[in-house]
């Protein structure tokens, strides 16, 4: 079979795989009874993440060289990055929130890529001498992995706020960090029950209580006075299944933006290194490179704020999903929109 016509059949059985996976996830979001989703949602990513496995490849055997020289190779990659980290947290954390976050954006960038981009930019064309290098794979590829690993972990940070509705709930699972809540002791308490707060030096300040309505408990952060009495705790706001929930988003959001940034902070070791081979200079503060420290910036900050200050919960989570958005900025905003050694000159 001709390669290019195998991309062309994969690339939209890719859109159309991930279209019908979006709407099983969704489907099985709003009717949880139905269990023969969440198998149907895992399937069709493996299938999309195969597709587009198999498309690069075509693509690599076809120009001769890895297959991330444009827009619309780096488009497939980073798909099937979240496509394959998708799996993983899915896998890890067995729930079908997972799916209802990434799939749409999945399926999205295919769209973007099969339907939006011009035909000139889809074709593969021969290197620019800057980019005939083993450089190419060693920067780019990492950097893409890194993107995709950000990406689902930022999103998984959105579906912990969405899931908490944006309360600040308190955590007691293995993400988090010195100075937080891990192993304390709590549980969910009945309505009426006197919660007794334990010392300050462990609490900081803060208690986990709870309420019942019709048999379900529910836990937020309620501060409390430490030299008063015992206090009778009366909010209501999240069950125990949501919260539960929110502990495993919160823990797998953690652990995927803790293997993008290394994977992010290499990738842009190996940037400079191949900018100084090809240009003669380490660091140009091109607006690619700019946006790239900015990336790396706000999530050091949020592995610094988990790690060392003991953030946890609704902080953290929106620290994270501002990182989605400058995610896009780095990889996409300014390749499209700046000016640059990075730009694809599309729109100016």
């Amino acid at each position: 079979m001709n390669l290019v016509v195998l991309q062309n059949w994969l690339d939209n059985a890719s859109f159309a795989v991930l279209f019908c996976t979006m709407l099983v996830y969704w489907v099985g979001a709003a009717f949880p009874s139905l269990s023969v989703t969440a198998a149907l949602g895992t399937a069709g990513m493996a299938i999309a993440n195969l597709c587009i496995a198999t498309l690069l490849g075509a693509r690599w055997i076809e120009a001769g060289y890895f297959p991330l020289s444009n827009l619309y190779e780096s488009l497939f990659f980073l798909t099937w990055g979240i496509t394959a980290v998708h799996l993983i947290a899915e896998n890890n954390s067995r729930s079908r929130l997972v799916g209802v976050v990434t799939s749409p954006v999945a399926m999205g960038i295919v769209a973007f890529a099969t339907l939006t981009l011009p035909s000139t930019m889809q074709v593969s064309e021969p290197l620019v001498p800057a980019l005939k290098s083993n450089w190419l794979m060693m920067h780019v590829s990492v950097m893409m992995l890194s993107y995709s690993a950000l990406m689902v972990g930022a999103l998984l940070a959105i579906a912990f706020l969405i899931v908490t509705r944006g309360q600040n709930i308190q955590l007691q699972g293995s993400s988090v960090g010195t100075g937080g809540y891990r192993n304390n002791g709590y549980k969910l308490l009945k309505a009426g029950e006197l919660v007794t707060p334990p010392p300050a030096a462990e609490t900081n300040g803060f208690s986990r209580g709870g309420s019942n309505n019709n048999g379900n408990g529910t836990a937020v952060l309620d501060l409390i006075n430490v030299t008063e009495t015992p206090t009778l705790v009366a909010t209501e706001t999240l069950s125990p299944q949501r919260l539960n929930l929110a502990e495993t988003l919160d823990n797998i959001s953690y652990r995927i933006i803790g293997l993008g940034f290394p994977l992010l902070t290499i990738g842009i070791i190996a940037g400079g290194v191949w900018a100084n081979e090809a240009w003669g200079s380490y660091w140009s503060w091109d607006p690619k490179e700019t946006w790239a420290l900015i990336t790396w910036l706000v999530f050091a900050a949020y592995l610094h704020s988990r790690i060392t200050r003991g953030w946890q919960g609704r902080k953290p989570a929106i620290l994270a999903a501002t990182g989605f958005v400058v995610v896009w900025i780095c990889y996409l905003g300014v390749n499209l929109l700046g000016k640059g050694l990075h730009s694809y000159g599309w729109f100016f």
